[in-house]
């Protein structure tokens, strides 16, 4: 099993609970889980903000009932469970945190509601609930995290950028709320990709942070955001006039273009030497985006060289 962009994906602990409806899987699965002793530890919540940007797409915010929001990196994804009455029994699915470490009131999550090709066991129950019910949740955890330092332990100061696709937007808005607050000195690049203008979420904020880098000078803050629609053509889209096509579009160069949109943007050639990439979204938005940067000398974590050297991490749903 790949690891995933916790949006709208199960951690593999679990997937170790939803898959008791497979005896076989599920006692090959224990067979693992048994040597780390994994438990599912469920802490009281309350949702305590709705934010509708489409009728499948929502921001939520948890609220811990006792105490505060513990520790965690940006980055990584928080498990959260509701009961479905149809089932009799607490279904558990995790997504990715999009609130910074930074902020101790609340988790904040970015949210699909998973209609085909059924209806999500948890995403239907979550988009019936209301500001002020109650929701379990599991303490933070993942590996899909900023990387402060280099093989050679060396300080990590390459260009990051960071590709969303869809939802796979939201351990970036960790990442540059958090590195923000750090006074990071990093080259920040969001490239945001969604198929419709409406599902450009957190559009306004990124464009914020864009332009506190403009006004304070890149040499204290410097951020850079770029979005993508893949359905330009449709009359919803009608007023979009930013780059066309899937995100991974800005890796490549446009005919008759030396340098890719994305060269343009920083202004200079891409090179692992200058710039570290990390992917998130379907796997189709991982495999476009590694099909071009593979054959231009990036590796990928997963494939480190000897060295352990690497310029790519990427986590992938569906």
């Amino acid at each position: 099993m790949s690891r995933r962009c916790f949006t709208n994906a199960q951690h593999l602990y679990v997937q170790q609970i939803m898959f008791k409806e497979h005896p076989l899987l599920t006692i090959y699965l224990f067979s693992i889980f048994k040597l780390t002793d994994i438990m599912v530890v469920d802490n009281k919540g309350i949702i305590t903000y709705i934010r509708v940007l489409k009728e499948d797409l929502v921001i939520f915010r948890i609220t811990p009932t006792d105490g505060q929001v513990p520790e965690f990196k940006a980055g990584q994804f928080v498990t959260i469970g509701l009961n479905n009455p149809n089932e009799g029994k607490i279904v558990r699915r995790a997504y990715s945190i999009a609130s910074p470490p930074e902020q101790k009131k609340y988790f904040e999550l970015l949210i699909r509601w998973v209609r085909k090709p059924v209806p999500g066991r948890l995403t239907t129950e979550l988009f019936n609930r209301r500001e002020g019910d109650e929701i379990a949740w599991v303490k933070p955890t993942g590996i899909f995290t900023i990387n402060e330092k280099m093989h050679n332990d060396s300080y990590d100061n390459r260009r990051m950028v960071l590709i969303g696709g869809g939802t796979g937007l939201a351990p970036f808005i960790s990442y540059s709320l958090h590195l923000k607050h750090t006074g990071s000195k990093r080259e920040i690049v969001v490239l945001h990709g969604a198929s419709y203008v409406d599902e450009l979420s957190y559009r306004e904020l990124l464009a914020q942070l864009e332009e506190e880098s403009i006004d304070k000078g890149r040499d204290k803050w410097n951020f850079r955001y770029r979005a993508s629609i893949s359905r330009p053509q449709e009359w919803f889209n009608r007023s979009w006039n930013g780059q066309k096509g899937r995100v991974e579009s800005f890796l490549r160069p446009k005919a008759g273009i030396e340098r890719s949109p994305l060269e343009e943007l920083v202004g200079e050639k891409i090179t692992p030497e200058n710039t570290s990439f990390y992917v998130c979204g379907w796997q189709g938005t991982v495999d476009g985006a590694l099909d071009y940067l593979v054959p231009k000398g990036f590796v990928t974590e997963r494939n480190k060289r000897k060295d352990g050297s690497y310029e790519v991490k990427f986590e992938s749903y569906g």
